[in-house]
């Protein structure tokens, strides 16, 4: 029986804020390039003044929202829980993950007293990303949160590797993945960023336990994880974790096991003006593919050149025709 949504997400709610600055910036303010920090929001208030903000685009975010919300632009199914705060940032979150058909836990009633979190995403002319993060009170997201009901009626959870930060955070990503398993969902988790697998190896291992279903990394992170010193060794031991994976490997393109071969996904080129939303964008795709009758190769395809897409403008998402216009430029015949 055909289930309501392709795709239930867990993850962070943060107001993405998105703009440009140079090197000299970042230098004279001491953040660290190319990374994402998390600060308090006396810092990154301090940054906001710091930056001409004219120009900016804000939308709803945070890594797995990213990949949901691109889920949905391709046409598939989705719900995203999540926490905010009763506040204007959290009134404006709700409405643009409503905006771009993403079913959620969110109300405006239920919302508590707070802040809500905030992504200040950096991007400098060289097209990388850097991103200094209050998280607010999505600091606090939990068991609570998760919507057994919708999770049950899914093909898939797709778990944000974000979480891993906090113990309550930790312990919404082991309720929900075992309550998946129990309902015979799939499970997807993204390991989100090569910080979360350095400093928090050992809980993300936890997390995912006897195994995921489907795992996302870049090669930095797969690497990390598996203490390996090459892709080649690392490849090998992320099948101990995960009986499916897909890893990005930026111009290089993509390598995705789809349980019995590897299947080598060509990049396409372009020029890069944002690196910011790449990894999130090809999760997203990938997940369409795979809910929507496509090969793990053909997924790898919508992927890949959803992310070429996207790292090509400002900002972690499509506009809705452009992923109706990759689907049709791969699979008009």
């Amino acid at each position: 029986m055909k289930k309501n949504y392709d795709v239930y997400g867990i993850g962070n709610a943060l107001v993405d804020i998105v703009t440009e600055v140079d090197d000299a910036l970042l230098k004279k303010h001491q953040v660290e390039k190319g990374l994402m920090t998390l600060v308090d929001e006396e810092r990154q208030h301090e940054l906001v003044q710091a930056i001409d903000l004219n120009g900016s685009d804000m939308k709803c975010g945070g890594s797995a929202a990213n990949s949901i919300i691109a889920v949905s632009q391709f046409g598939g199914s989705t719900y995203y829980s999540c926490k905010v705060a009763n506040d204007d940032m959290g009134k404006f979150y709700l409405t643009d993950l409503q905006k771009n058909g993403v079913d959620t836990n969110l109300t405006e009633e239920t919302s508590p007293t707070g802040i809500t979190g905030k992504c200040l995403v950096m991007t400098t002319p060289d097209a990388n990303r850097t991103m200094n993060t209050f998280l607010g009170i999505t600091s606090t997201y939990s068991v609570n949160e998760v919507n057994e009901g919708a999770l049950r009626d899914s093909d898939y959870i797709y778990i944000e590797g974000y979480l891993v930060t906090s113990e309550n955070g930790r312990e919404a990503m082991k309720h929900a993945k075992k309550l998946a398993e129990e309902n015979g969902v799939k499970v997807a988790l993204t390991f989100s960023d090569p910080s979360m697998v350095k400093y928090f190896r050992l809980e993300m291992a936890e997390v995912i336990g006897d195994g995921v279903d489907l795992l996302f990394c870049n090669e930095e992170e797969a690497m990390l994880f598996t203490e390996t010193d090459s892709i080649e060794k690392a490849r090998e031991e992320l099948k101990k974790v995960a009986k499916r994976f897909a890893v990005t490997q930026g111009s290089n393109g993509a390598m995705i096991f789809d349980g019995d071969t590897f299947v080598d996904i060509e990049p396409y080129k372009v020029e890069a003006l944002d690196t910011n939303g790449a990894g999130d964008m090809f999760a997203g795709a990938f997940l369409y593919g795979i809910t929507h009758g496509h090969s793990y190769a053909e997924a790898g395809k919508i992927a890949s050149l959803a992310s070429s897409r996207v790292v090509s403008k400002l900002g972690p998402r499509l506009e809705w025709h452009e992923a109706k216009e990759i689907l049709n430029h791969l699979f008009e015949n």
